[in-house]
């Protein structure tokens, strides 16, 4: 199955790739992020640049890990369905219930595909909202914007559990390990460069990520 493989009924799950603010900050940003990481160092990659504004480069590089999130679950919608997964895990430890504070104030249980659609669609809402993520380069961030951007993180950090703790073993037979683990990488020293997700929030997946911060 191609990595940008997409059913019809997988719309919903599955959505458009989101670029960053067009002919603003964001899009040199995004071109930076290309760049360093054609260089295969991560460490450096994740690096705030110099001179550049620290909310702007959390606003960037949300959307890029959104989207590759994104492309990676898409590629495992056949298989990550209510029946074969009823509930959102990450091992037989931790299990996630789903609330946004809006519409669903007291978490409820969902199965994994459902809690990731009612996650992707939440997250893309505010990358919608230019009052949280403006488009317009000088428009001012919020005061509160790393706290979104750290739930954001927290949240996209649950599907990467759940993929490696359910899905792992169909990702090899897909040949997508080495993609899934680079991702990985990237995302878990962007968190951990700027103390995004709280430690115990990593527990699923503590060996691995401890691997990847000592190397």
């Amino acid at each position: 199955m191609s990595l940008f493989g997409l059913g019809s009924r997988n719309q919903k799950t599955f959505r458009p790739k989101k670029s960053a603010p067009s002919g603003s900050k964001g899009a040199q940003l995004q071109k930076h992020i290309d760049a360093t990481l054609g260089s295969g160092n991560l460490r450096e990659a994740v690096k705030l640049p110099p001179g550049e504004d620290f909310n702007e480069w959390l606003a960037v590089n949300t959307v890029d890990f959104f989207n590759q999130v994104n492309i990676l679950f898409g590629t495992l919608t056949e298989f990550c369905t209510a029946s074969n997964c009823p509930t959102m895990s990450a091992g037989p430890k931790y299990e996630y219930r789903w609330a946004d504070g809006v519409t669903i104030k007291k978490p409820i249980e969902v199965s994994a595909p459902k809690y990731v659609e009612y996650l992707m669609d939440w997250i893309e809402s505010q990358l919608d909202d230019e009052t949280i993520f403006p488009q317009k380069l000088g428009a001012p961030f919020p005061p509160n914007f790393k706290k979104v951007v750290k739930t954001i993180f927290k949240r996209l950090f649950r599907v990467y559990a759940h993929i490696y703790h359910s899905h792992f073993q169909k990702i090899v037979s897909l040949k997508e390990e080495a993609h899934l683990n680079t991702c990985f990488k990237h995302f878990v020293l962007f968190t951990w460069e700027f103390r995004l997700i709280d430690k115990a929030e990593l527990a699923p997946l503590q060996d691995l990520v401890d691997s990847i911060i000592q190397f």
